[in-house]
């Protein structure tokens, strides 16, 4: 009696192990065939290859349909991203010759002798020529960042020419304000656009100079393993801590100072940039003793 129990256990053990087995390859060759399937869809040749009943067949189906409407999503979102290229390159043609000619009659208005409440109309309507120019310009290569016609190329290079760039162009509007700016020199590197790094650290000096009346900016750079850090610090009104939350908003713009002009678009274009190259930006600041505007690129 006990030898046949032991006979039944073992077939029922050598049973349970070549179901097993079985079930293993079988479950092998599933995933072996779903792996074939992702990998030719992957490399855009995907073609269904069993008519039958079988529940391979319709996943294969299903599948094949569902890379045809990939397909076709992707191409009308393409066609899509051509039509708003083609929207803003028209925008930004359109607009460029109307305000040029509204600086150059305005400029040229300021050259005549005129009632001394002309010439303020005058500059007024200068004033705000300036500031649409500004604004048509922050908006379309906004508009080209965010739709992903502007593509950002990204080099290993050294930081410090382009901040002696931002200093040479900012020195002057600083000088007229009193202020001193000062760059500390660097042998850091990162990767990062230069063109567009240039733009966002523009931004950020040019906002450092219009909120801070006495004093001095200073941009300084801190090399640490994986990124380098570049400070924009100043000596200006500083920004609440309410506030700072918003700051990076599109078009918000601090009720601290509602005197200095701005279209509140800077400090998002500068984040949205950033972000392109893989790094960010942060903000410390104290109310009455100036911010600090840190910007991080990978290393």
């Amino acid at each position: 009696m006990n030898n046949w129990a032991f006979i039944f256990g073992a077939v029922c053990l050598i049973i349970a192990v070549v179901a097993i087995f079985i079930n293993y390859r079988k479950t092998r060759k599933t995933l072996n065939t779903l792996d074939s399937m992702i990998t030719a869809a992957i490399n855009g040749n995907f073609k269904e290859t069993t008519f039958d009943e079988s529940m391979f067949s319709a996943l294969e189906t299903r599948f094949s349909n569902y890379l045809s409407a990939s397909l076709v999503s992707a191409q009308n979102i393409e066609k899509e991203k051509d039509r708003i290229k083609m929207l803003i390159g028209d925008i930004s043609h359109q607009t460029k010759t109307p305000i040029a000619n509204l600086l150059l009659y305005t400029e040229l208005l300021q050259e005549e002798q005129l009632p001394p409440e002309v010439i303020d109309y005058t500059l007024t309507i200068h004033e705000q020529a300036e500031k649409l120019k500004f604004l048509i310009d922050s908006l379309v290569k906004l508009s080209r960042l965010e739709n992903g016609i502007i593509t950002l190329h990204t080099k290993h290079s050294k930081i410090y020419p382009i901040l002696n760039q931002v200093k040479q162009q900012f020195a002057p509007k600083a000088a007229e304000k009193g202020l001193t700016l000062i760059v500390n020199p660097t042998e850091a590197t990162a990767c990062f656009d230069t063109k567009w790094t240039s733009e966002a650290l523009c931004n950020l000096v040019d906002n450092a100079i219009k909120y801070t009346d006495k004093g001095k900016i200073t941009i300084s750079v801190i090399a640490y393993e994986l990124f380098i850090r570049i400070d924009v610090a100043d000596t200006g009104i500083g920004i609440s801590e309410e506030e700072q939350a918003k700051i990076f908003s599109r078009f918000y713009r601090s009720n601290m100072n509602p005197y200095e002009e701005g279209v509140g678009i800077g400090l998002y274009l500068a984040r949205e940039i950033l972000k392109n190259e893989k790094g960010y930006i942060k903000v410390s600041s104290q109310v009455g003793k100036g911010s600090v505007f840190s910007v991080f690129l990978p290393v």
